[in-house]
């Protein structure tokens, strides 16, 4: 897969946003402007709003997560947000897993051409090969997947006791959280919280719904005495 130009402006926030990475970034956004509707990753009118609705949608993520952590992106598709995140923080270690193997094909060419150093993962989040071949890491992030109850059962498992889930969610975040409260417990998860990124750079900010683990105690099995 060869460079090409994009026609779509680049916003000047792009610059300070992704950092080092801007010119990759730059480069990425061509990629998605000449390949990204043709192969099914992009609709149509998405175009126009490469930068906005999915480079520095994804980006701004970042604010969130520690730095060196190790990151595992759920359903990858086209590579967001994992591949934005990769760019504006290199110290991110960044695993791509994705299920469909025209997209898995994609992923490797965007990687390979950028000179990315980050890993691809063929398979479902919920299948234990891919479980036990990824393992666990700091943050799990999706955009897009699935209603926010199936992600959790889905990406939780992934989760280190101390980290967290990041799901990138529309104007019906606050809407799921309530609908999908007893699922996201049944999974594991604790009252999900959201949160909004980049809300100094961007005109409509990205609303991230968080979940974290929650590990129970097993009860004492110390015998209480009979008497004080």
């Amino acid at each position: 897969m060869e460079d090409v130009d994009g026609s779509v402006p680049v916003p000047e926030i792009a610059g300070p946003v992704f950092g080092d990475g801007f010119k990759d970034a730059v480069r990425f956004a061509g990629l998605l402007e000449r390949y990204g509707v043709e192969r099914g990753l992009i609709g149509p009118r998405e175009v126009e709003r490469i930068w906005d609705r999915h480079l520095l949608n994804s980006a701004v993520v970042g604010e969130l997560i520690p730095a060196g952590a190790r990151v595992i992106d759920v359903g990858s598709g086209a590579g967001l947000p994992g591949i934005p995140l990769a760019l504006a923080r290199p110290d991110l270690d960044v695993i791509l897993v994705e299920p469909m193997a025209r997209r898995v094909e994609w992923l490797t060419e965007v990687v390979e051409t950028l000179g990315l150093n980050l890993t691809i993962v063929r398979g479902r989040a919920e299948e234990r090969a891919v479980r036990a071949e990824v393992g666990q890491a700091d943050v799990v992030t999706s955009r897009a997947v699935a209603p926010l109850g199936r992600l959790t059962d889905w990406c939780l498992p992934f989760v280190r006791e101390d980290g967290m889930m990041l799901a990138v969610k529309g104007a019906s975040a606050r809407d799921e959280i309530v609908r999908d409260a007893a699922a996201v417990a049944r999974a594991g998860g604790s009252a999900p919280s959201i949160s909004e990124c980049g809300a100094e750079v961007l005109e409509t900010p990205t609303t991230v719904v968080i979940v974290r683990p929650v590990f129970h105690v097993k009860p004492s099995t110390r015998k209480r005495g009979l008497g004080r």
